[in-house]
């Protein structure tokens, strides 16, 4: 996570070949960012149904 001024700002690496989610940034994962914690749960929750690995 990280601020600025007053926006949140939750990033996720994944790489959709290997199914994994990374909280830190990985070579070869695309980044996502999310403004809303809404929307980054929700994408956390796929990934989970999935079955991705998180790192």
């Amino acid at each position: 996570m990280e601020t600025r001024g007053e926006a949140q700002v939750w990033r996720v690496w994944v790489n959709v070949e290997e199914r994994v989610v990374s909280f830190h940034q990985e070579e070869g994962f695309q980044l996502m960012e999310f403004r809303s914690w809404e929307l980054f749960q929700a994408a956390i929750d796929q990934y989970t149904r999935q079955r991705y690995r998180y790192q």
